[in-house]
């Protein structure tokens, strides 16, 4: 599974701090997720999604062998 995090907190303006912050996660942890190297539950991808006000579907994207 990939995401587009970094692209949505650039358009947001936004660091890993300040969006671990929001979603209550540590920076590392924003970080493993935007590097492909943590897949977040269901209930962290919905709280990120929420941040951007996206469906969650646009911010992680499933791959084909996924």
């Amino acid at each position: 599974m990939k995401n587009n995090i970094k692209v949505q907190r650039a358009i947001n303006g936004l660091t890993q701090e300040d969006l671990s912050i929001k979603v209550s996660v540590s920076r590392q942890t924003i970080n493993a997720i935007e590097t492909n190297k943590y897949i977040p539950s269901t209930v962290l991808a919905l709280k990120i999604a929420k941040v951007f006000k996206k469906p969650v579907e646009e911010i992680f994207i499933l791959e084909k062998n996924d």
